[in-house]
């Protein structure tokens, strides 16, 4: 049987070659340049002739990374491969998954039909399923969602001591729960009202149980950085242990690292977009969904 070739788009060399350790894969050759202009200069330097093919391409900063991704598919597509894939550690614009105002764009129906017209199946680590049931709601493609709990939950039991988890809102009270139940430690959520898309408001339900535990918050994403930093500074009144700040992906835009950081949290990351807080390493899990599809 051909082995399955993954492709690496720009930044994902690491994520291909660790994939690559756990199923059997090659690794291709694919070639990209900016030229003058701004446009994008693309070249696959394999056979992929009668070849199933993984193009692998997390999608943290989306907007530039999109056009050369539809080129590579593309351009599989003519070079004769018979089966093309996306492996997606980290999926965008799935929160903006309903209108909230008159004319919105509802951006994630959106790429999924144009991600679903260039490829036959999608793997990807915990997307942002708020309104959605699942990707078959709105992806007309198989596709396999992977879960990084039992991996953070892995990670806290042996680096945190006598931990509490903490949610940042209601709504991650069942996923929060599910990690907690694995660890053997309590659990709370938030309280949270957002204001705006960089202005959030957050008060601690019980902090009788975070004072007498090491503080640990998850969040599947963090972008931004309002809801941890708020969640920090709070965590700080109520206890001398320094927080650990755990996402399953670190968008960390426009310095929220840094500001985490500054307050004295601990940032750990999945390994879903590229990171130096990355301590997580997803390929395994990617790999188990690609085995189910491809």
């Amino acid at each position: 049987m051909t082995r399955m070739l993954l492709l690496a788009m720009p930044g994902n060399e690491a994520m291909a070659s660790r994939i690559a350790m756990h199923i059997p894969a090659d690794i291709g050759g694919l070639e990209t340049r900016i030229f003058p202009d701004e446009e994008t200069y693309l070249r696959i330097t394999s056979d992929l002739h009668g070849r199933s093919v993984a193009i692998v391409a997390t999608l943290d900063r989306p907007d530039a990374k999109f056009v050369p991704l539809i080129f590579a598919a593309d351009t599989a597509r003519d070079l004769g491969a018979s089966k093309i894939g996306l492996i997606a550690p980290y999926l965008a614009y799935m929160r903006q998954d309903r209108c909230f105002h008159p004319g919105e764009a509802i951006t994630s129906r959106s790429l999924a039909k144009l991600l679903s017209a260039k490829f036959d199946w999608l793997v990807t680590v915990d997307p942002h399923l708020h309104r959605y049931k699942s990707l078959d709601d709105i992806y007309s493609i198989p596709s396999r969602v992977l879960h990084a709990a039992p991996l953070i939950a892995n990670w806290i039991a042996a680096n945190v001591e006598n931990p509490v988890l903490i949610g940042p809102d209601a709504e991650s009270a069942q996923w929060v729960g599910d990690v907690a139940g694995r660890v053997g430690a309590p659990f709370t959520v938030l309280e949270k009202t957002r204001l705006g898309d960089r202005d959030v408001e957050v008060r601690i339900r019980d902090g009788r149980v975070i004072s007498s535990h090491a503080p640990v918050l998850i969040d599947d994403i963090v972008s931004s950085g309002q809801t941890m930093l708020k969640a920090v500074r709070l965590l700080r009144q109520t206890t001398a242990i320094a927080p650990v700040c755990i996402a399953v992906h670190g968008i960390f835009a426009e310095g929220a690292d840094a500001m985490l950081q500054a307050e004295g949290a601990r940032l750990v990351t999945s390994s879903s977009v590229p990171h130096p807080t990355n301590q997580i390493d997803v390929s395994a899990l990617l790999a188990d969904g690609i085995v189910a599809l491809a």
